[in-house]
């Protein structure tokens, strides 16, 4: 049978021609939620037709608030694996993952001046970060400089994510790529300590201090500064007070040239007084 112009012209038109009649209201009886008033429309589209009632109300909601209920879990999962890989990528020390700027046991007067530093620095770290603004943490052991990085690290994700270190850690991290089957280069290593929006590095003074390592230190620092890329550096040194420019010494085991870099863009925070862990100890035990 030969179609003509007309008539495959009038199959299509059947085809796009639509259409909807209401039909009105009915009553209906619903197993949960007793009697309601469902509304009915007719839609034709070509030669089909259909016939669709609006269903319980009661129903409807509890189907809705279900998607959202769901939804939410989901996005509240996803954000919640989204965190925990980002505390991991973090490096953060587990004992301090969870440690908060609000579980700061802040009871001298210098710790309580080093949390409200931290704090600032994390709530104005969109700033701080713009500007490249660094911060230095000194004092004896134990009083609470790993915790205030750890909680600043944790308080700036997820909108920026950060990196957790120690002075040893980084040599060893750029060492390793010497290696002949090292998995990284160089390089690699290297522009993660660079890159990294904030760069937490712990143990200042602990390493040997030769002219490599020196020469380690000055490649990270020298580039995260000339990139304006802030860095939190925490010292166990003696302060010094017969050198007030410089009360930890940071310049003999940095070397000049990464302390004069430091001391341009970084606030120096000194931490003195009982020990936390000790005070700490002594709280768990009474």
């Amino acid at each position: 049978m030969e179609h003509s112009p007309e008539n495959t012209a009038q199959s299509i038109g059947q085809l796009l021609d639509t259409s909807k009649d209401a039909l009105g209201e009915v009553g209906k009886d619903c197993a949960t939620h007793g009697a309601y008033t469902s509304t009915g429309m007719r839609y034709k589209i070509g030669r089909m037709n259909r016939e669709v009632w609006t269903p319980c109300p009661d129903c409807e909601e509890a189907r809705l608030a279900g998607e959202r209920q769901a939804e939410a879990e989901k996005a509240a999962t996803a954000a919640r694996l989204r965190l925990e890989a980002m505390l991991e990528d973090a490096a953060i020390p587990r004992r301090f993952i969870g440690r908060t700027l609000q579980t700061y046991n802040a009871e001298t007067p210098e710790q309580k001046r080093a949390l409200a530093v931290a704090t600032d620095y994390a709530d104005n770290f969109p700033q701080k970060a713009k500007r490249g603004d660094s911060l230095i943490l000194l004092g004896a052991p134990g009083t609470g400089k790993s915790h205030l990085a750890a909680a600043i690290l944790q308080a700036i994700l997820p909108e920026y994510c950060g990196l957790y270190t120690t002075c040893s850690g980084v040599i060893r991290a750029v060492r390793s790529t010497w290696r002949p089957n090292s998995e990284k280069t160089e390089s690699q290593v290297l522009s993660i300590l660079f890159s990294v929006p904030l760069l937490v590095i712990d143990e200042i003074g602990v390493q040997y201090g030769t002219d490599s390592e020196q020469n380690i230190l000055f490649d990270v620092m020298d580039r995260r500064y000339r990139d304006m890329m802030p860095t939190v550096l925490l010292a166990n040194l003696k302060l010094k007070r017969e050198k007030p420019e410089d009360p930890a010494g940071l310049r003999e085991v940095l070397g000049e040239r990464i302390y004069d870099r430091l001391t341009e863009t970084a606030r120096i925070v000194t931490f003195e007084g009982d020990s936390y862990r000790a005070q700490a100890r002594k709280e768990s035990a009474a």
